[in-house]
């Protein structure tokens, strides 16, 4: 779950409300239904993040044939995994790793933003016109407007 979130870019829950059904493997596809605002959206894969979720896919299906849960992924003990898991899980791992420290503590949301920066460095690194791919960047995150990739706001108007 977390490389999805790091190489796709879904906001954690949207990435825990994934359903086995809206995960098209086959595709190479995410349907996501319970996005921010009420919207849904389509979220084409890598064939590196397609083959990563059908390993995936395939170990839980080995480990539980019979999931007490419709999402796509499950806790140990077969059942949705819920957003505070997802956290502990997130700080053992990076404190595991050395990356977790007093000083620094890593977010499951810094995932999301890594991807959309190295999206845009990608972009720049290749030439590309990033005033004119902002917008697809803002949907394929699920943003409202680019102004909300971008972190600019609107000016103020009284």
């Amino acid at each position: 779950m977390f490389g999805l979130i790091a190489a796709t870019g879904p906001r954690l829950g949207e990435a825990l409300g994934l359903a086995r059904d809206t995960v098209d493997l086959r595709e190479g596809l995410l349907t996501i239904r319970e996005a921010k605002f009420g919207r849904a959206r389509l979220v084409p894969l890598h064939p590196t993040v397609t083959e990563a979720l059908g390993n995936y896919a395939e170990r839980r299906h080995r480990l539980c044939a019979q999931p007490r849960s419709t999402t796509f992924f499950v806790s140990s003990v077969a059942t949705a995994v819920l957003a505070n898991q997802a956290h502990h899980t997130f700080n053992q791992l990076t404190t595991d790793l050395g990356l977790r420290t007093r000083t620094v503590r890593p977010r499951i949301h810094d995932l999301r933003h890594s991807f959309a920066v190295r999206t845009l460095i990608d972009w720049h690194r290749a030439g590309v016109d990033i005033d004119a791919r902002m917008a697809v960047l803002s949907t394929y995150l699920g943003h409202v407007n680019p102004a909300g990739t971008t972190g600019i706001c609107p000016p103020h108007r009284s």
